[in-house]
């Protein structure tokens, strides 16, 4: 039980919870499930996620192709995060076909799009060629675009690139927990498996990351 608990079930002072508890040593497992525990303020959050994720499982049985491919792409491709849908590719049509399921299934209009793109430093003097080159395959305007990053050669690669990706990488991110929790769950749906953790808030999730670390034997 956390101290809130203790204080709420006899009626106390969280101070006078707190000194009774202070020399009571929690396990790592424990610790984690505490962690994992929803507060208060956030059960509302929770029940809109779990809401969100049952959409998915729905929209998931109906069996479209369009909609398999976008939440496979989501999951080969995209960043876990609880509040943002994020995939990064180098290959234009595969950006484009992500994108394209995005705006069929959801709705989401050009201005909640962000376009980042990662170029080489032989892209720098085209910087804008390449960062357009992304803005038109995608249909979408300048204001999109974040602000790209161009690597520099290390003094090992002699200057030589190899495997050239002559338009570098992009990254296309929309902030929106409904989408993200609906990929998360007809994900679940199409590939049969349970994934709570995806439930959890950024925050939980580094949590309990961090709880796990502390277990004997996490890393071997």
């Amino acid at each position: 039980m956390s101290v809130r608990d203790i204080e709420q079930r006899l009626g106390i002072a969280h101070s006078t919870a707190s000194i009774w508890v202070r020399d009571v040593e929690l396990t790592p497992e424990q610790r984690d499930a505490l962690r994992r525990r929803p507060r208060p303020g956030n059960t509302l959050h929770l029940r809109r996620r779990q809401a969100a994720q049952e959409l998915g499982r729905l929209v998931a049985r109906r069996g479209e192709p369009l909609h398999a491919i976008g939440c496979m792409l989501f999951w080969a491709e995209g960043s876990r995060h609880t509040n943002c849908v994020r995939l990064t590719n180098s290959d234009p049509a595969l950006v484009c076909l992500f994108a394209s399921f995005l705006r069929h299934y959801f709705d989401v209009p050009d201005q909640k799009f962000r376009v980042w793109c990662n170029l080489f430093a032989d892209h720098a003097d085209l910087q804008h060629e390449v960062e357009q080159f992304w803005l038109d395959a995608l249909g979408l305007p300048r204001e999109c675009l974040t602000k790209s990053t161009v690597n520099v050669y290390s003094r090992y690669s002699k200057k030589i690139r190899k495997n050239t990706l002559p338009y570098g990488t992009c990254r296309l991110t929309v902030h929106d927990v409904r989408i993200v929790q609906h990929l998360y769950g007809a994900i679940q749906e199409y590939a049969g498996f349970e994934r709570p953790e995806w439930l959890l808030s950024d925050a939980q999730r580094r949590a309990s990351s961090a709880a796990r670390a502390m277990l004997p034997g996490w890393r071997r």
